[in-house]
């Protein structure tokens, strides 16, 4: 039996997030080189992403399945292709548009081919202990989670449960509530030091956005000490957990 992994992401015009997922995508080569020592494992671990491609996620899938297996699939083998949606909220992209170019892909690929939806990132347990690090480093009295959010309904439970766990209170860039509210309700309760943990896989547009929001809320609330802390970013650490979703 022969395994391939394609990473998917949301996708951006900002290069910078398609830098990170290749270096994740090498990361994740080391582990599949650890494990199972593998001679083409570079051909083995791809990306792919949802949005801001020239080509839907079906045929991304498609393409990275026959340069994956090549030949081996007019052979007896049973190739196996696990995708891994790194997302971080089950929202509208993870639950429905994923799984609907998933089975696209399946429907136009050789039958020797088996698909492998794997759980998004966001699901791992351990994620959370990526974030507790982050929390570790920065001196605070009080912490947000600002997370993008979706307007899928329970998709927002899980990031809540680890901002609880985590001792945060939750903010979303793209749904209520915002970051702007949780800093007055933060400084109203009196706190002066307010540290912003951005729930977001990699630095891009949005993080930058997040950055000059924050100059402006440092504008409004002149007492205040904000600091930003980084987004997870590719790292060792974050390829583990990836590695572990494709044994589930």
């Amino acid at each position: 039996m022969s395994f391939a992994y394609l990473l998917v992401s949301h996708g951006s015009r900002d290069p910078r997030p398609e830098i990170a997922m290749q270096q994740l995508a090498r990361l994740v080569c080391q582990k599949l080189s650890k494990n199972y020592n593998p001679s083409n494992s570079e051909h083995l671990v791809g990306i792919a992403a949802l949005e801001m491609n020239p080509q839907p996620l079906h045929e991304q899938i498609q393409q990275f399945a026959q340069s994956a297996f090549g030949d081996d699939k007019l052979s007896q083998n049973e190739n196996r292709l696990k995708i891994v949606p790194l997302f971080l909220l089950p929202g509208v992209h993870v639950m429905t548009d994923i799984p609907a170019e998933v089975a696209l892909a399946q429907q136009a690929t050789d039958q020797d081919v088996i698909i492998e939806l794997q759980p998004y990132l966001g699901f791992h347990p351990n994620l959370e202990k990526l974030l507790a690090k982050q929390i570790a480093a920065i001196k605070a009295e009080a912490w947000i989670l600002l997370a993008h959010g979706s307007r899928r309904p329970g998709s927002q439970e899980t990031v809540e449960a680890m901002a609880a766990s985590l001792g945060a209170v939750v903010a979303y860039w793209s749904v209520p509530p915002s970051l702007e509210l949780r800093v007055k309700e933060l400084v109203a309760a009196g706190y002066q030091e307010i540290a912003i943990l951005p729930y977001f896989l990699f630095a891009g547009g949005i993080t930058d956005a997040i950055a000059i929001s924050i100059e402006e809320l440092k504008l409004q609330f002149s007492a205040v000490n904000f600091q930003l802390a980084e987004p997870l970013g590719a790292s060792a650490e974050l390829a583990e957990l990836i590695w572990d979703l494709t044994d589930r």
